[in-house]
């Protein structure tokens, strides 16, 4: 193809006090060899270290600044409704690209117009030889967990072959603008952690599948936002581990996750970091439980769940 019949792909992306990684990614999609791209800044109200000082150095790049921190789902639906794009591929900021990664995930998604979403091989940029991402597990009915495939094995072409997987990763995600027109944008109430498994959820729901894309590579940073073990992530991710079960799960099931999580997973997590003198991360689950039980009454309504 030549560009112009290459479909327009609009990159999206997030800063948040992090200019300089920022900055990194946007020098790797300079050598990207994708000949019809936008590429859109979303600046998440920073503070300390907003997009300014990118803005001349970069100036085919399209700068969005949000007035209040809208987190991640929040920042990225900004995007979507400034993209002009036929396909939109959301990126994180601490990852860098392979210079070919973004034809084969356009291929994909034109080969099939039945598969909604796509995301690439990742791999650590730390340890480049070793998998974050090829793929992943499905999702355990009652603990919902799942597992990364290849997770910190070393690339060893194990994973070259791309197939239909459980979900995409939130790092790097592509999704045509048709599927979001039809199953909306990401719930926004996650702000940070599963709002990509929610979406996956919504567009297999629709009738798509969900893929990952061998021959597509993507080097990631991984947690310079939130910190490896940060009161912020370890609020979110039990705070929207019971979210996602109380949009997602129906009926016994429904029933079983909450009572799962409710009566082993939260105190488990609590007893782990007393045990260790982490006591603000206790208190942060202990926050993260009482935030949804505060909400139980009003499921049946839906009124906290959009």
């Amino acid at each position: 193809m030549n560009e112009s019949t290459w479909p327009l792909v609009s990159i999206i992306t997030i800063n948040f006090n992090q200019s300089a990684v920022t900055a990194a990614l946007l020098h790797s999609l300079k050598n990207i060899t994708y000949p019809n791209c936008e590429v859109i800044v979303v600046d998440n109200a920073s503070e300390n270290d907003p997009v300014d000082s990118l803005i001349p150095l970069f100036p085919d790049v399209v700068f969005l600044k949000s007035t209040t921190n809208l987190g991640f789902a929040g920042g990225n639906n900004l995007g979507v409704k400034a993209a002009k794009g036929d396909y939109l591929l959301f990126l994180n900021n601490d990852t860098e690209v392979d210079p070919r990664f973004l034809e084969p995930l356009v291929t994909r998604l034109q080969s099939d117009t039945r598969i909604g979403m796509v995301s690439p091989k990742i791999r650590f940029h730390h340890t480049p030889d070793t998998i974050q991402y090829a793929g992943y597990t499905p999702l355990n009915q009652i603990t919902l967990r799942q597992h990364l495939i290849g997770y910190r094995e070393k690339d060893t072409g194990q994973y070259d072959i791309s197939r239909p997987t459980f979900s995409i990763h939130g790092a790097a995600m592509m999704v045509p603008r048709s599927v979001i027109l039809e199953v909306g944008l990401m719930a926004e109430i996650y702000f940070l952690y599963y709002e990509e498994h929610d979406w996956a959820e919504r567009v297999k729901n629709a009738g798509y599948s969900v893929f990952y894309e061998a021959a597509s590579l993507v080097m990631h940073k991984e947690s310079i936002s939130t910190g490896i073990d940060s009161p912020l992530k370890v609020f979110y991710i039990n705070r929207n581990r019971l979210v996602f079960a109380r949009r997602n799960c129906k009926g016994f099931r429904k029933a079983l996750a909450v009572l799962y999580l409710s009566l082993i997973a939260f105190p488990k997590a609590v007893l782990s970091y007393l045990i260790k003198g982490k006591f603000d991360l206790a208190k942060c689950v202990w926050r993260a439980y009482f935030w949804n039980f505060r909400r139980f009454s009003l499921d049946s309504k839906n009124q906290y769940l959009h």
